[in-house]
C-alpha cells in the first residue's frame, strides 16, 4: 500500500521535509484487530508534532494520522462484533493496559501503557490502517467520511477540554486558538446556553467564529468584552497562559487542552492566579469521552468545517495547517484505491 512516513522529524516547510510517500505493507491485523480500509483521515496538530519532532519518536517512519474514518477490511480471529464492511472510526487512543489504578478509576487518559494511533503505531495517512477492536468508534450513518473525521479527535479532545474548564451553566467561555478541536468546543458551548469570547490570530478563524454564534472574536492577545468564567487554550503558545489568566473572572479555570506547548513564562501571582483561579491540563481522552462526544454531535447537530485533500497531498495539508492558511479542518481523502 501507499502511506506517508516520518523519515526525519523537522519542520514541514523546510525541504525535502519530514514526510515521505512510501510503499509499506498492508498491515496484518492481530488477534483483537480490525483491519481498516482508510476512506478519510483529518489532519491534526498532533500530527504536526509528530512530524515536527515535538514530541519525541516512539516508532521509526511512523504514519501519522489518528482522526480515521475508514471500513473493515479484515477482522482478528477473536473479534466479535464487527463484519466486514462496517463504518469505524479510529481514533489517537489506541490501548491501555486495563489494570493499573488509572484504568480502574475510570482514568485510562493517564494509562502509564497507554498508546496512541499515529504515534505507537502506525495511522491513517495510508490505504490501511489498523485499530484494537475494543478501542474502534461505530459511526453513525448519516454524517459523510470527511464531516466525521475531526470528530475523532479535534472533536473529542474538545470535549474533554470543555470539561475540565468546569464552565457553569450560562457562562462566559473563551477559546484562545480557534482551529479544527476549538470550532467543534465551540458549537457544544453554545448549543449549551455559554457565551463564547474567542481569541486567535487568523482573521478567517475570527469570521468563523463569528458565523457559529459567538458572541466576540479577537486577537489572541487581547483582552475579551467581559471576564471569562472559563478558558480552554487550545494553540500551543505557552506566552498565552499568563494572557488567559488575566482574562478571568474570580474563581476561572483555564484548561489547556494540547499535548504540546512551548514555555511558559513567569506568572506573577497576584495578576495571574490570585482569586482561587486555576490551570488545568488535559491529557488524551476516555473512549467514555469518545462516546459522550458522538452522542452530543448528533444531538445538537456539531458540524466541521472542512478542507478536503487528497491523501497523496498531506505533506501539503500539514504546511498549510502550521501556516493558518484554513479555517476549521483539513481532511485527507483517499484517492490511492
Amino acid at each position: 500500500m501507499r502511506a506517508w512516513a516520518v523519515a526525519a522529524p523537522g519542520p514541514v516547510e523546510e525541504e525535502p521535509g519530514p514526510l515521505r510517500f512510501v510503499e509499506k505493507p498492508v498491515p496484518v491485523p492481530g488477534d483483537d484487530e480490525l483491519l481498516v480500509r482508510v476512506r478519510a483521515c483529518g489532519v491534526c496538530r498532533t500530527d504536526l508534532h509528530v512530524a515536527e519532532g515535538d514530541l519525541p519518536v516512539r516508532r521509526e517512519t511512523v504514519t501519522p494520522g489518528h482522526e480515521v474514518v475508514g471500513v473493515v477490511a479484515g477482522l482478528g480471529s477473536a473479534v466479535r462484533g464487527f463484519t466486514a464492511g462496517d463504518r469505524v472510526g479510529v481514533a489517537w487512543l489506541r490501548g491501555t493496559c486495563g489494570t493499573c489504578a488509572y484504568c480502574t478509576r475510570g482514568a485510562e487518559n493517564l494509562c502509564p501503557r497507554s498508546r496512541y494511533t499515529g504515534w505507537d503505531a502506525d495511522g491513517g495517512y495510508a490505504e490501511y490502517t489498523t485499530v484494537p477492536a475494543a478501542f474502534a468508534y461505530r459511526l453513525p450513518g448519516d454524517l459523510a467520511d470527511v464531516a466525521l473525521a475531526p470528530l475523532l479527535c479535534a472533536g473529542i479532545i474538545g470535549h474533554r477540554a470543555l470539561k475540565r474548564a468546569a464552565l457553569p451553566p450560562g457562562g462566559r467561555l473563551g477559546l484562545y486558538g480557534f482551529g479544527g478541536s476549538a470550532h467543534l468546543c465551540a458549537q457544544v458551548a453554545l448549543a449549551e446556553g455559554a457565551t463564547v469570547h474567542v481569541l486567535t490570530r487568523g482573521a478567517a478563524a475570527r469570521r468563523l467564529a463569528l458565523d457559529l454564534g459567538a458572541a466576540s472574536a479577537r486577537d489572541a492577545y487581547a483582552m475579551p468584552p467581559e471576564p471569562l468564567d472559563s478558558a480552554i487554550l487550545f494553540a500551543p503558545v505557552g506566552d498565552l497562559v499568563p494572557v488567559a489568566l488575566r482574562a478571568l473572572d474570580r474563581g476561572g479555570v483555564l484548561s489547556i487542552a494540547g499535548i504540546h506547548l512551548s514555555d511558559v513564562p513567569p506568572l506573577h501571582y497576584e495578576s495571574d492566579l490570585f482569586y482561587e483561579k486555576e490551570v488545568r491540563s488535559v491529557t488524551s481522552n476516555t473512549r467514555e469521552d469518545g462516546r459522550e462526544f458522538l452522542a452530543l454531535a448528533a444531538r445538537h447537530g456539531v458540524h466541521a468545517t472542512t478542507h478536503a485533500y487528497p491523501l497523496s497531498r498531506a505533506a501539503q495539508a500539514l504546511r498549510d495547517l502550521k501556516d493558518g492558511r484554513f479555517d476549521g479542518a483539513a481532511v485527507l481523502v483517499n484517492d490511492l484505491s
